[in-house]
């Protein structure tokens, strides 16, 4: 009878113990996708897919030089790229006032320099023979082009074709320079394309300057080329062939990586086109022509299977349907809106809402499916940064280190302004519930408390 009543009790608590693990398990399955939210990384230039989304929540909203920030590291002047998170790991990369091209690892817990690099030298020149040299603008340097890296490698590029892979370690695996590669940069206001990774190819795309109307130039070519990020070995390279002359050539965008019909393509706007390439192989898979407006800074966004983009020197917003192959004509265009439109700052989409905001401050909200304008309202400041989407909400970070902080919504809603010491044009980045905004001089690293 004992035994009996012991095997009896062994069997009660073996059931609780199962229902028990059965909970916790279920527990764990609800919440470990959450938990997988938080830890987003944010690997290159506008974020995960390149388009200025994060899917992470719990973000801050408000902060200021004494609230909410977790740390502020001061950073060898100065650049204008963005920051790109993997994990624990800060990649910045930055341009002294003595030349140097640097390279750095910065500690996500911490806010500490872990090591530097000195990747090259190099100027930005600002004098020369007009449209025989690239001169850089006064608002950016070589530092403009951001890293980018999937958590095994890191890719840099500056603004004088300086591309080189190293590890995390801070071990250069290769180097090779562009503009030795295929010819000097002609672009009029300074290289700034950042390089995308895929699939092991390392993706960079020049559009510049062909000089085909100055007497006695050498042509110069747009182009885009794929190496392997192994051993830098060239994979593939093809010239962009537009219509566009002199500056309305120049493109300082980056590649957008889609999918459409369950294929990768790599999105180019610039040179007065908007086209899609086998990123693979840099076979053209269909192009856009006549979008005639000038040189293009605003690059294109993607998403409800369209590519948003803005043509050249505040040209029209357009919305252009994927999924289409050869030579497209604007009878394939879905909507485009002419008023106010971004001469820097991409778009950016948040579900079914398309967000903008011009160099003056003037913002925008439009339904993505239809280009019906929602809302218009004036922002403080000045622009160049572009906005980011995230848990619901915008944020606009102007020049001089102030974000106001709105509602992703069809009508204005302002929740905050909030204001840094620091000044600077680099887009913001987020990852594992922060907020990093670079500035002229310092790193911010943003949460909750």
């Amino acid at each position: 009878m004992r035994i009996a009543l012991e095997d009896n009790h062994r069997l009660v608590l073996g059931s609780v113990v199962a229902r028990w693990l059965a909970a916790v398990a279920l527990l764990l399955a609800v919440a470990l996708p959450a938990l997988g939210l938080r830890a987003e990384n944010w690997p290159q230039w506008r974020g995960p897919d390149g388009t200025g989304v994060s899917q992470e929540t719990d973000l801050p909203v408000f902060w200021g030089e004494s609230r909410s920030i977790v740390w502020k590291c001061e950073i060898p002047e100065w650049g204008t790229s963005t920051p790109a998170i993997w994990g624990d790991a800060i990649i910045v990369t930055s341009h002294t006032d003595d030349g140097r091209l640097l390279l750095l690892r910065i500690d996500a817990k911490s806010g500490g320099i872990e090591w530097t690099r000195e990747v090259g030298k190099g100027e930005a020149p600002r004098e020369g023979a007009f449209r025989s040299v690239q001169k850089f603008n006064d608002l950016h340097n070589l530092a403009s082009p951001s890293p980018v890296t999937d958590g095994k490698s890191v890719v840099v590029h500056y603004g004088n074709g300086e591309l080189a892979v190293y590890d995390y370690d801070g071990n250069q695996a290769w180097h090779r320079n562009l503009q030795d590669d295929y010819g000097p940069y002609t672009i009029w206001w300074g290289h700034a394309n950042s390089p995308l990774l895929h699939d092991g190819l390392v993706l960079s795309v020049c559009m510049q300057d062909s000089l085909a109307d100055v007497q006695g130039a050498t042509a110069a070519e747009s182009y885009l080329v794929a190496h392997d990020v192994r051993d830098g070995h060239v994979k593939w390279k093809v010239t962009r062939r537009t219509k566009a002359d002199a500056e309305e050539c120049d493109a300082y965008t980056t590649p957008l990586l889609v999918e459409a019909d369950g294929k990768k393509q790599l999105v180019v706007m610039g040179g007065n086109q908007l086209d899609a390439y086998d990123p693979a192989t840099g076979k053209q898979l269909w192009y856009l022509p006549g979008l005639q407006g000038g040189r293009t800074v605003t690059g294109p966004t993607a998403g409800l299977d369209m590519i948003f983009t803005v043509r050249g020197m505040r040209g029209p917003l357009l919305a252009v349907p994927l999924g289409k192959s050869g030579e497209l004509t604007f009878r394939d265009v879905a909507w485009t809106h002419e008023e106010g439109t971004p001469d820097t700052c991409c778009p950016v989409l948040w579900e079914s809402l398309l967000f903008t905001v011009t160099d003056d401050g003037i913002s925008r909200c439009f339904d993505a499916h239809s280009g019906k304008l929602h809302w218009r309202q004036r922002l403080p400041g000045r622009y160049k940064a572009s906005p980011i989407a995230a848990d619901g909400r915008i944020y606009f970070l102007n020049t001089a280190g102030l974000c106001t902080v709105v509602s992703a919504a069809p009508r204005f809603d302002k929740l905050v302004e909030n204001q840094l010491d620091d000044a600077g044009i680099a887009s913001p980045a987020i990852s594992n519930g922060r907020i990093y905004i670079r500035g002229r001089k310092t790193l911010y690293a943003i949460g909750n408390p």
